[in-house]
């Protein structure tokens, strides 16, 4: 039975859709869109071709095409509508004809019930790259229910739910010691990567006679996401962070430890007359007691011996300060058929500090066989991976307000101009000793009771790349 060498009768095609669900008057909205296809010109208006749901990163999570399965057309002459929601975008093509304010009222109307995204949000619990990705076969059946060959029939979840048989899958529940090993969409983090303090090494028991020492370790380590396009411009900016504490004290009752009196969270009325210090979620500890945070941002806990984590915050897209790094690329093909790469990598940090252990991965073309480089100072190295097709370039101290360069030749096996686009983007992995990019400070660490002798208090602070993009 086809469209194009001849059209169903209406009752063999309300028959047709309706086998799944039996009499059931509900399923009425199914037959529409055959109904519909009998007088094509009329309705080209409200058709969508195709559904995508990308990640942050533009990476396909999700895509339904539904313009090739009635009317065998190609891809252009499309027009691209996308809203962004839960850090993904949503993404909708129509033809000439169509409305897009019809597709962006269907992906992101107010009104619950006419919303895309907040029917997956219903079924899924929330909006995240990983539970898309674990409940793509759900999101799959939604769309085969909501679109009928690219024309929406109903986004009513009390509707639907007559027809979805696929069981959603959430995602393990939140803990607070787990921030170390998620990221900020459900991705890997680099937490291996950021050197441990002293106290990482120590037992948990210090007694005095075996010569050890009292100490508290207090370290404030955040993670940052950064995407930046071609022209400079932040697509992405979000930062997780974390304040440890490492305790070898076998007497200490109480301690207090005092954040910035500019602290808030949300978008409440920012506190203090010094610089704004904001995150957008905050999470404690269930052993710190909170009430004297709300008028002095104190944190009063009695801490374990050994390490636990006390608080977690979340700031997305509204850094304090620009991105550390900033790329200028060049890519080109010299007289001689080689792949020229000239990169220009910026610190924007402080004068006074510097990044440490920065490795810049660039993607380079298949065939890529030798590489020659020239390095603007001689504590830099450069190689080639021909098995990850990459150049890697590696400095081990990149001090702040500087930039360095890099001419990297490469020898590729039929090289051409297409080759080029193979190039970047660019992934940059960093540590930033004694800096935090939300600006969160520790003002003072104090004990209770006052330690009998000597002891030592010490507060690292420490932020690294989670994903840091450069994109050419």
């Amino acid at each position: 039975m086809t469209l194009d060498n001849g059209e169903p009768p209406v009752h063999q095609a309300a028959l047709f859709v309706c086998e799944h669900t039996s009499t059931d008057p509900v399923c009425k909205h199914q037959c529409v869109a055959w109904f519909r296809i009998k007088d094509r010109n009329k309705t080209r208006e409200q058709m969508i071709c195709q559904i995508f749901i990308l990640s942050s990163k533009g990476d396909r999570l999700i895509y339904k095409d539904f313009c090739l399965m009635v009317f065998n057309k190609t891809h252009k002459d499309l027009h691209f509508i996308h809203v962004r929601q839960g850090g993904l975008y949503w993404v909708a093509t129509t033809t000439d004809d169509s409305s897009p304010f019809t597709v962006i009222e269907f992906l992101n109307r107010n009104t619950c019930v006419h919303r895309l995204t907040a029917l997956v949000k219903d079924y899924c619990g929330t909006l995240s790259e990983k539970l898309v990705q674990m409940n793509f076969a759900l999101i799959y059946e939604l769309l085969d229910e909501v679109l009928d060959y690219g024309y929406v029939q109903t986004t009513s979840s009390d509707v639907l739910k007559n027809f979805i048989q696929t069981e959603a899958v959430s995602s393990r529940p939140f803990s607070l010691f787990d921030l170390s090993n998620v990221g900020l969409f459900g991705a890997e983090t680099q937490q291996s990567k950021v050197a441990p303090g002293s106290a990482a090494t120590r037992p948990i028991q210090c007694s005095r006679e075996q010569g050890g020492k009292s100490e508290i370790f207090v370290d404030v380590i955040e993670r940052m996401s950064v995407v930046i396009g071609s022209n400079g411009v932040v697509m992405k900016a979000d930062v997780e962070g974390e304040i440890k504490v490492k305790c070898y004290m076998s007497n200490c009752s109480e301690m207090r430890i005092g954040l910035n009196e500019e602290f808030s969270i949300g978008k409440s009325q920012l506190r203090g007359y010094g610089a704004a210090v904001r995150v957008d979620e905050c999470s404690f500890h269930q052993a710190v007691r909170l009430d004297e945070f709300d008028s002095h941002r104190i944190l009063r806990l009695c801490p374990s011996q050994g390490e636990q984590t006390v608080m977690q915050y979340q700031l997305s897209n509204d850094l304090p300060s620009a991105p550390p790094f900033r790329l200028f690329p060049t890519v080109e093909r010299d007289s001689g058929g080689r792949l020229l790469m000239y990169m220009k990598l910026r610190c924007d940090l402080p004068p006074k500090t510097a990044a440490i252990n920065v490795c810049a991965t660039v993607p380079v073309p298949k065939g890529s066989v030798s590489l020659s480089q020239e390095l603007s100072s001689p504590d830099q190295s450069s190689e080639l991976k021909p098995q990850s097709r990459a150049v890697v370039w590696q400095i081990p101290r990149f001090p702040g307000g500087t930039q360095l360069c890099a001419l990297f030749k490469l020898e590729v096996a039929g090289l051409s101009s297409a080759s080029l686009l193979e190039v970047g983007p660019v992934g940059l992995s960093f540590e930033l000793p004694k800096v935090t990019a939300t600006g969160l400070q520790i003002r003072f660490l104090r004990l209770s009771p006052v330690q009998p002798g000597p002891s030592q208090r010490w507060v690292r602070y420490v932020t690294h790349s989670d994903s840091y993009t450069l994109r050419i």
